[in-house]
């Protein structure tokens, strides 16, 4: 890809500078000021060179969002990155360990070593699964998007934006690598059904990351950071319990109630709440509970979700779950089976590359956010019941060295065990903004989350740049990866299990 187009030369003439140099201004920190404010003084040429390609970023986050798919069913949104990179001179293998959806796009201008690499390799990672039933429009107020009662698919963490982002990543570090090509490789990781599906789990498995020097990625969110961070471990699975159907009025001495036994188990591990440890997480919903009050149900399902700071708490709440699972099922006179479907590691972090990202943050000039996306940013902020100001979208959160635990789960953690790893989140979405709602599912389709994808791309452009171009940042990222690992041996939750493809079917 050329990096001044056609048809950004028809934008170059048709623009006043004024409003050209508040463009450019993307990259950088989100801050709502308008177009009126901008420091030109601010502008850093080198801040911007994603710029070439922020119109292939939007129109792959735009689509994305658009034909939004669940976990392991990301057919167009796959092949749409793989294109995009073939397009590019990438070379690209698909259906990685098992999985339809998941690739590796490689670019490596340099000679090749045997294994067909030059190093360092760098490896980025791209999600773009969404999540089910989070479909709205890109509307201020609440307008879900339904066929016959049932609402659709929606991007509520922002994976459409993580994937257009890493895509135009990928793009300009493949215009560096043209100039510099002897200072190494670059790997794009597609990795789907991050939400459940463990899609980077099967990933490690299969040994994809072996050669990798550093893995990098990104978050939607509602700060811009890269203070380091961990995260919670995960063990998810789906409990079925099966009974006998009887007439529930004239021979219910006849059935055994399925959801009697999903409903035993579910007290059962309510009442274990009291005692397990701090920062415990336990979720369920009951995915099947019957088809009518006047059939006693013959099968019954409930998907339950285990987290922890620690995997061996995870393993250990796990156990306990089956034994909930047995003694409910030995109650109600029914019968249980289960299956694991997702597992994943906590965030092993890395200080040293959180710093070296840090410092690309920084760097970077504002968003400027026009007058109608801060109104659409204040409509949409009184939803949640919070009063929007000019700094919604604010400067980077100051860097903090000491390390946090993000009460959520990503497959990202499995990876950061294999290989030295760091993200950044960047603001796509009002401040106060959680994710899996409605309004991070409407502002991930809007130019106030493209803009914030803009940004993290150029940091995760320039740190891979500081990376190829000062391996000794690679060296440090090592040494610290290696001391941190060896507090615990990593092995994976998901144990012999092939993907769990038909999990959101």
């Amino acid at each position: 890809m050329h990096l001044c187009t056609t048809k950004l030369l028809a934008f170059w003439h048709k623009l006043a500078f004024a409003i050209l140099i508040s463009f450019i201004s993307v990259v950088g920190a989100v801050k709502a000021q308008s177009v009126e404010q901008t420091d030109a003084s601010a502008i850093d040429s080198k801040a911007a060179i994603t710029f070439a390609h922020q119109s292939t970023m939007k129109h792959i986050a735009k689509t994305m969002w658009e034909k939004p798919e669940l976990g392991f069913l990301e057919h167009n949104s796959s092949a749409l990155m793989q294109q995009t990179l073939i397009g590019r001179g990438f070379d690209v293998t698909a259906g990685i360990a098992g999985m339809p959806t998941a690739f590796i796009a490689q670019y490596s201008p340099a000679d090749q070593t045997e294994d067909g690499e030059h190093k360092p390799v760098i490896g980025l990672l791209a999600e773009m699964d969404a999540l089910p039933s989070m479909g709205v429009l890109n509307t201020s107020d609440k307008q879900p998007i339904s066929t016959n009662g049932h609402v659709h698919a929606g991007h509520a963490c922002g994976h459409n934006l993580f994937a257009g982002g890493v895509i135009g990543a990928a793009l300009s570090l493949a215009d560096y690598l043209d100039t510099h090509p002897n200072q190494g490789s670059l790997k794009v990781f597609g990795t789907p059904a991050e939400e459940g599906g463990s899609g980077k789990v099967y990933m490690v498995k299969a040994g994809v990351f072996e050669n990798v020097d550093v893995a990098l990625h990104w978050h939607p969110s509602d700060s811009t950071s890269s203070s380091p961070s961990s995260s919670l471990a995960n063990k998810s699975g789906k409990f079925r319990f099966y009974g006998v159907a009887a007439h529930a009025a004239a021979a219910p001495d006849k059935g055994r109630s399925a959801l009697d036994g999903v409903e035993a188990m579910n007290m059962m591990v309510n009442l274990m709440r009291e005692h397990v440890p701090d920062g415990t997480r336990i979720h369920y919903v009951i995915t099947d509970g019957g088809t009518a009050p006047n059939v006693v149900p013959d099968f019954a399902e409930v998907y339950y979700y285990v987290r922890s700071a620690q995997p061996a708490v995870v393993l250990s709440l796990w156990d306990r779950l089956e034994k909930a699972a047995k003694g409910a099922a030995l109650g109600t006179e029914t019968r249980v089976d289960w299956e694991v479907t997702g597992g994943v590691w906590n965030v092993l972090p890395n200080v040293t590359l959180s710093k070296l990202m840090h410092k690309h943050i920084d760097a970077a000039p504002p968003i400027i956010l026009t007058k109608s996306e801060q109104q659409f940013a204040s409509e949409i902020s009184s939803t949640r019941e919070q009063t929007f100001s000019h700094n919604a979208h604010s400067t980077p959160e100051p860097f903090d060295e000491k390390i946090t635990v993000w009460s959520a789960s990503t497959d990202v953690g499995d990876v950061s065990w294999q290989v030295p790893t760091v993200g950044l989140s960047s603001t796509t979405w009002v401040k106060g903004t959680p994710p899996h709602t409605w309004q991070a599912s409407a502002m991930s389709g809007t130019d106030i989350g493209y803009k914030g994808m803009y940004l993290a791309s150029e940091v995760i452009t320039q740190t891979a740049i500081s990376l190829f171009s000062e391996p000794e940042n690679i060296s440090k990222a090592k040494q610290e990866f290696q001391l941190r690992k060896s507090t615990l041996n990593y092995e994976s939750m998901l144990g012999q299990r092939a993907p769990a493809l038909d999990y959101r079917k």
